[in-house]
């Protein structure tokens, strides 16, 4: 009976053990998927954003407003990450990481404006500082014991909202409505970037018995997505109280 009890003991060690090492691997996938796709949207923001004539097709030179195509962009993201739940279970996970580089390429061009709007230092400063940010609440995330799993659902009605909001002041234009989605959005961002952290842990460690190959991949793929939503939209919030203005 003593070995029998040794022998499971040992078992469930190197089980444990395997768990671990497979988390830390699907975590530095996630991670890195996400690099890439950071690259990628900063490419192709600086591509369009820094070239006159490219951003000419999408906005106005001089007031930098959006047209008919500019709006296409703008809201190109945001229909392709609804539809990104549905298509990645009709693909290989290798299609599942092109859709997202795809995607990731569409919000650079959504994005390119404020290569023109706000200086290059105030750009680089902001992005440091998010970075910093984020890097600290996701390791937060991961490394808490607390279950925060009950942030979500307040988390994704807070984006919601913040969509309509954004929405409606792009007819109204307030900068009061502007100030407060921006604090808002820092909080709300902030929030999901342990929330998601955390869920891409606890989703592996609940489905790495199984050993699912092709889950885990799309999983990864999905974890690297939620985490670049976080950051850029930090980012992009952070931008309203810290870039300087061409």
């Amino acid at each position: 009976m003593a070995e029998y009890q040794t022998a499971r003991a040992q078992t469930g060690a190197r089980t444990a053990a395997a768990i671990d090492e497979g988390l830390r691997a699907h975590m530095n996938k996630v991670y890195g998927t996400m690099s890439v796709g950071m690259l990628v949207t900063a490419g192709v923001a600086w591509a369009v954003g820094s070239s006159p004539a490219l951003l000419s097709i999408f906005r106005d030179p001089v007031t930098l407003s959006p047209n008919i195509l500019g709006w296409i962009a703008m809201f190109a993201p945001l229909i392709f990450v609804f539809a990104f739940g549905a298509m990645i279970n009709r693909v290989s996970a290798a299609g599942a990481q092109a859709l997202f580089y795809v995607f990731a390429a569409l919000m650079g061009l959504s994005i390119s404006w404020i290569f023109a709007a706000f200086t290059g230092l105030s750009i680089a400063q902001t992005f440091l500082v998010t970075s910093i940010a984020f890097a600290g609440l996701s390791l937060w995330g991961y490394t808490t014991k607390k279950d925060i799993s009950g942030w979500g659902s307040f988390l994704i009605m807070g984006v919601i909202g913040l969509i309509v909001a954004m929405i409606v002041n792009l007819f109204l234009q307030s900068p009061a409505i502007m100030f407060a989605v921006s604090i808002l959005g820092v909080l709300i961002f902030a929030g999901l970037t342990a929330y998601d952290t955390q869920r891409i842990k606890t989703d592996y460690i609940a489905h790495a018995q199984h050993m699912d190959q092709e889950w885990l991949d799309k999983s990864g793929i999905m974890g690297a997505l939620s985490l670049y939503l976080n950051f850029i939209n930090l980012f992009m919030f952070l931008l309203q109280f810290m870039g300087s203005r061409e």
